[in-house]
């Protein structure tokens, strides 16, 4: 369970949302089996995505990150709805990659791309927004979403610490935001502690909680704690969404099922569950 703490400063200049991420991260490792750069990439995605579901404002509502590379992973999908659910998978778990200055090379495994982001809020037609990748480390990458498709002043900080039996020992992120009318002088403030600041994971596997990370964060400034939101690595996945994907395929595609298979078995991307369809199932599914 991954538990989102949320603040406000009191003269409403910034807001900010942290996630310990670890075992949302963990799960995915384990349904996914990924390679460490890839835990770490699929992992910030995972951490932001739980994120951006905990600002949306019903449950119902669901917001869908599709991340697309020209490096050796290719890309990822992640999605998270108001209402503690949160799922993802990368196109090529098993990616290998040499380090990079000491560190995973998230940033090659990504290569140069595209960030699209949907919100999906009920209404007729969803709200997509797209930027290309600046670095493919993804926090960076979201940073510059939000300036330029919600221009909207954005830091992000996402971090995946992979241990040696390949689940990750530390994970976590942050979204901080300045609020419409915010003074210069907050955002100097804001920028000179974030400068300050220690890598994320650092600070995780120091053992500072969500609270100190977040004091640390907000030197200067007094702040109000909101209510926290929880999310968990789950798949809503079910038969009747299966069979609208079959549908959507188009007859075409279902009559060479039936021709040529008898049948289909369909596995859920985001998680192991399997669906079985029959030859006589998929001929119901022309009418």
């Amino acid at each position: 369970m991954g538990k989102i703490t949320r603040v406000i400063d009191t003269e409403g200049n910034l807001r900010i949302s942290f996630i310990d991420s670890r075992d949302i991260v963990n799960a995915a490792q384990s349904i996914h089996h990924t390679s460490p750069v890839v835990t770490a990439a699929l992992g910030r995605t995972l951490t932001m995505t739980a994120l951006m579901g905990s600002m949306l404002k019903a449950p119902t509502d669901n917001v869908t990150v599709y991340i697309k590379g020209d490096g050796p992973l290719k890309g990822m999908v992640c999605s998270s709805d108001g209402a503690g659910m949160v799922k993802g998978y990368a196109y090529e778990p098993l990616v290998d990659m040499p380090l990079k200055r000491g560190k995973l090379d998230v940033g090659g495994a990504v290569g140069k791309g595209s960030l699209a982001i949907s919100r999906d809020l009920g209404m007729k037609d969803p709200y997509v927004g797209r930027v290309p990748l600046v670095t493919g480390e993804i926090g960076e990458d979201f940073t510059y979403y939000y300036a330029k498709s919600e221009q909207t002043p954005t830091a992000i900080a996402l971090g995946v610490l992979v241990d040696t039996d390949l689940s990750a020992k530390q994970a976590g992120g942050f979204i901080v935001q300045l609020m419409p009318g915010a003074s210069d002088a907050v955002a100097i403030r804001l920028e000179e502690n974030l400068n300050a600041l220690p890598p994320l994971t650092t600070m995780l596997e120091d053992g500072l909680t969500a609270e100190e990370i977040i004091e640390k964060l907000t030197e200067g400034f007094t702040i109000k704690y909101l209510d926290g939101a929880e999310y968990e690595y789950r798949c809503d996945c079910n038969r009747d969404k299966i069979c609208r994907a079959l549908i959507s395929l188009g007859k075409e595609e279902l009559c060479d099922m039936i021709e040529k298979d008898g049948g289909a078995e369909i596995t859920c991307q985001f998680c192991p569950k399997v669906y079985r369809f029959s030859k006589e199932e998929l001929q119901d599914l022309l009418v």
